[in-house]
């Protein structure tokens, strides 16, 4: 994980896509100097940035988010998705249970 701005790495992805901080600044609403001391490490990316940045490089927006030395969050579960599995599992056991019943 980067600890800093790559600035070399997101000027040769520019440049690559024939673009320039300017058209970064401009998609981002952001003025030169903005994107200037991002490139510095002197301000901070907005999530917002990193999505913006994504699209134009053709980048993952988490590979961007590491090379611009943002703090990033492992994604959490879903907890609706963990309460669904649970009553799923307790419905497949109750459905069980009837059929051993009804078996008998």
């Amino acid at each position: 994980m980067a600890l800093f701005f790559d600035a070399a790495w997101f000027d040769a992805r520019l440049e690559g896509r024939g673009l320039t901080r300017a058209t970064l600044a401009a998609v981002c609403g952001l003025d030169a100097t903005e994107i200037d001391l991002m490139f510095k490490d002197q301000r901070e990316m907005r999530p917002a940035d990193v999505a913006v940045f994504a699209e134009l490089l053709g980048a993952a927006p988490a590979e961007i988010a590491d090379r611009a030395g943002v703090s990033t969050r492992a994604p959490r579960a879903d907890p609706l998705e963990a309460r669904l599995q649970a009553l799923e599992a307790r419905i497949a056991a109750l459905e069980a249970a009837l059929a051993s019943l009804s078996a008998d």
